[in-house]
């Protein structure tokens, strides 16, 4: 008579392997509910390697970005590993690409939800991570999210080196414009720009109160250091913050293929050509490790 596995059974051993649930409950089918006996079978199947490594520093990595075809949803994922050799390797940075597209199309609550989610038609995020960790030999976490979501407009990816993504919103007014060579063009160098430029904000409007209070202080105590009037002062103020927006505001930076032009000057010639007004709205931006 076959003996009956529980489900107080699976958590215990869960709770001393660490090991996915469904593996866990093999192993005790396997070992005929012999806990000990199970855990060797985890062993002999690679679970235990790959949970042994759990505690290894994760300091590499890779960042993926996937925007749907039809640019409503994007997401970015961070994948950290052990070694810069396997965080470059095709089939890791392959899984941080794979996982990213889970994550604009199944929109999960966070990182232990989206575990939870089909990687494929055989197995979870979780089981697909465990068996790339037995696979590669190293320790692997999904480090961090973040998805977009949008009805009018669209969404733009970019991804440098595998260590730089970002995700660019934009919003326009006609569905057309989506597909013109003209935005496509205009919304990938945007997404470059970001990734290139490290902007705090997209508009002027988005920089935090605190940011301009703060950069403000700065610039009227250098100006009360030239001893001009106080209504000078205030204008060399407002001028140094402008120049910040223009150095650190995504619509008012200078194109960096053209730097005659700003990015907003760039939409709006963009918006031109394809009769519709195209803007900015918001960008995510993923350096590994920050």
């Amino acid at each position: 008579m076959a003996t009956k596995i529980t489900a107080q059974m699976v958590k215990t051993l869960r709770e001393m392997t660490d090991s996915p649930m469904m593996e866990c409950k093999k192993a005790l089918v396997e070992a005929e509910g012999d806990l000990e006996k199970a855990v060797d079978v985890l062993r002999t199947m690679g679970i235990a390697k790959a949970v042994k490594k759990a505690g290894r520093d994760t300091n590499e990595g890779t960042v993926g970005a996937y925007v749907t075809p039809d640019g409503h949803a994007g997401a970015l994922v961070e994948v950290s590993c052990e070694t810069d050799f396997v965080g470059s390797n095709p089939k890791f940075t392959g899984f941080a690409a794979q996982l990213a597209q889970v994550v604009a199309e199944k929109n999960p609550a966070d990182v232990e939800a989206l575990k939870a989610l089909p990687m494929n038609e055989n197995e979870t995020v979780d089981a697909a991570l465990t068996e790339l960790i037995h696979t590669m030999g190293e320790n692997m976490k999904i480090a961090r999210i973040v998805r977009r979501e949008i009805a009018d407009g669209a969404l733009a990816g970019y991804v440098h080196g595998g260590k730089l993504a970002d995700l660019v919103e934009f919003s326009f007014t006609k569905p057309d414009t989506f597909d013109t060579q003209a935005f496509k063009t205009f919304a990938h160098d945007v997404a470059m720009q970001v990734a290139a430029a490290q902007p705090v904000a997209a508009r002027i409007e988005d920089v935090p109160a605190e940011t301009i209070e703060h950069e403000m202080s700065i610039y009227k105590k250098q100006a009360a250091e030239s001893g001009k009037p106080e209504a000078i002062q205030e204008r060399m103020a407002e001028g140094r913050l402008n120049k910040y927006y223009k150095e650190n505001v995504l619509t008012e930076q200078a194109f960096i293929k053209d730097g005659d032009m700003s990015i907003r000057q760039y939409a709006e010639k963009t918006s031109k050509e394809v009769g519709d007004t195209i803007e900015i709205v918001a960008f995510d931006r993923f350096a590994f490790g920050e």
